[in-house]
């Protein structure tokens, strides 16, 4: 039985920037023939980095990813890696018109090559265009119709991109028809928490119905709001992993496959959901695995790894988003707001483990209503993590302007936290640091926040983590610390205390909103689930309680469509997931 070595290389790239996610698949690729391999792949749209959005619309950006195809072709061939074929993702453009979606000749398609011996030898685009969630493919691509295969050290390999693997039909049982020995699918499958079982089960069942091998290699790395987590897997055909990479880190996951022989017969024509057989040869004779004429031992890099639990999960989710959003949009260092509660402790958290607590930076803002213990566990979250601090108090400004308007009730609540607002906006163009908006995901659905106050920043590290997420994460951020015999990170008072603005005396969280547990769960069912007020009083939730609770969620839109981007962690974060319209009378509760 032939034996492919297969690199698969679960890597970042970065969306417009062709040059270095180019220099990233040759050394990639370079480090890939160090260890062997006979194929090598990398993830969907490496060259131009996912998603482009409407980049995809613009001919000049097209045309530049094929130049920098034909490029890359090139300059694998010239540095010695020619003879090794290279699967690469890309945006190209349809060749034909494609009356059936509307779409004219040169129409943009997100499409993956093979690279061998200085050339394209073949190209392919994705089928399955998903259009929910996340996803606006419809809105760019057009699908190819295409069942690509081809054939390396004797091997036949079918190919398929992401969707082609999450939806029934089309590429999956038209690997089987074409006789494939393995099933390669390039992917980049944004984050969400528990995706990773979802996803194992998902290649253990179409690897049964293709009826061969099956790799799933997916993009780690992040981009604006999404998070690549990687967890690339292998599985034989009877579901079996094989392999199956780390979550959250860039790896070269190298694995020997012994997988059957391509037949003289291949089939070739249409088959199934009307593809077409597209074959490439580029080496017939195989490498035998077995016997006295074996080829080496059988390889096999990034095994089994260990799984994260769920809060590690959510937790690495949230370093890797940041991490991605300051260092690709060229930001040296991140400022945040301390108060001593429990969300910005956690945002401060994040960012240490992000970006290093020496280019994290935290600026105390009492005011009268500050509590002494508030500030004090401000300045020892500073004192526990090493970040900059400093305290700078708004109560002279704030006696100003209350002199010079003379506001009363919510809108001198609310004045306390427009001038930290605006203070740390003064220090961030002063000193060049994004500033970092502490709001979570429970605040935002209730319009909890302040416009122009607390939801002033340039990025929400927790914007999708409800209130009782983000004390658990804290929990568990401690925990972990004190397992490595280091500091716990956020003070246990942040932990304990009553969630509290703090903008008027004995002010608490619940004097306004449910209790963070009952609120979550109805926010759960209503926004992430889109379930109706009847439904959520029939889940066993006080009706007067949860239209209150809706209500505040409908009226809230207009706050969120101005909060910052922050990273997805669920199947429903606000802004590309869930969209309503700001004007809008139709309510769930009459």
């Amino acid at each position: 039985m032939p034996r492919l070595r297969l690199a698969l290389n679960q890597i970042d790239s970065t969306v417009g920037d062709l040059a270095g996610n180019a220099e990233a698949v040759v050394r990639w690729t370079r480090h890939s023939a160090g260890q062997g391999a006979h194929l090598v792949a990398f993830p969907e749209m490496m060259l131009t980095g996912y998603p482009v959005e409407d980049l995809a619309l613009r001919s000049s950006f097209v045309a530049a990813s094929r130049a920098a195809l034909v490029a890359l072709a090139t300059r694998l061939a010239d540095e010695g890696l020619g003879g090794l074929p290279v699967v690469v993702g890309h945006l190209d453009r349809s060749a034909t018109a494609r009356p059936k979606y509307g779409q004219p000749a040169g129409a943009p398609q997100n499409a993956v090559a093979v690279l061998h011996g200085g050339e394209v030898v073949l190209s392919l685009a994705k089928h399955h265009l998903p259009n929910y969630g996340v996803f606006d493919e419809f809105r760019y691509f057009v699908p190819g119709d295409t069942m690509p295969v081809v054939r390396v050290r004797g091997v036949d390999v079918a190919l398929a991109v992401c969707e082609d693997l999450w939806q029934d039909g089309g590429r999956v049982p038209a690997a089987r028809s074409a006789r494939a020995g393995l099933l390669l699918s390039v992917n980049a499958s944004p984050y969400e928490r528990d995706k990773d079982d979802t996803r194992l089960e998902l290649v253990r069942k179409r690897a049964q119905e293709a009826g061969c091998t099956t790799a799933y290699l997916a993009m780690a790395g992040g981009q604006d709001e999404l998070v690549f987590d990687g967890d690339s897997i292998v599985v034989d055909r009877d579901g079996a992993v094989l392999a199956r990479a780390p979550q959250f880190t860039e790896e070269c996951v190298v694995l020997d496959l012994d997988l059957p022989a391509a037949g003289a017969d291949a089939p070739t024509g249409v088959v199934d959901d009307g593809l077409r057989i597209d074959r490439v040869v580029l080496s017939e004779e195989p490498v035998h695995g077995g016997g006295p004429a074996s080829c080496d031992e059988p390889l096999l890099s990034g095994g089994h790894t260990e799984r994260l639990d769920d809060d590690e999960e959510v937790y690495a989710a949230l370093v890797a988003g940041l991490r991605a959003y300051v260092t690709k949009n060229g930001f040296r260092s991140v400022l945040v707001g301390l108060s001593g509660g429990i969300d910005s402790a956690l945002v401060a958290a994040i960012a240490c483990d992000a970006v290093g607590a020496e280019h994290v930076y935290g600026v105390s803002m009492p005011s009268r209503y500050s509590s002494e213990h508030s500030r004090g566990d401000a300045a020892e979250l500073a004192r526990r993590t090493g970040l900059n601090f400093r305290t700078v108090a708004i109560e002279t400004m704030f006696d100003a302007y209350m002199g010079a308007l003379g506001l009363t009730g919510l809108a001198e609540e609310n004045l306390q936290s427009r001038l930290r607002g605006t203070l740390l906006m003064a220090l961030s163009n002063q000193e060049g640091h994004l500033v970092l908006a502490p709001g979570n995901k429970s605040e935002l659905a209730v319009g909890y926040s302040t416009l122009y106050g607390d939801s002033v920043g340039g990025y929400g590290p927790i914007k999708d983590v409800y209130k009782t997420s983000v004390f658990r994460l804290a929990e568990w951020r401690n925990r972990a610390a004190a397992a490595r015999g280091q500091t716990p990170p956020i003070p246990e008072n942040s932990i304990t205390k009553p969630p509290s603005a703090e903008l008027r005396p004995g002010q608490v969280d619940t004097d306004s909103l449910p209790d963070y547990p009952v609120l979550d769960a109805i926010l759960d069912l209503y926004v992430d689930r889109d379930r109706g007020a009847d439904e959520i009083v029939a889940a066993g939730y006080d009706r007067e309680l949860v239209t209150r609770t809706l209500r505040m969620v409908d009226t809230a839109e207009y706050k969120r469509r101005q909060y910052p981007p922050g990273t997805k962690i669920s199947a429903k974060g606000f802004g590309r997931d869930r969209r309503l319209p700001v004007t809008n009378r139709w309510r769930e509760t009459g």
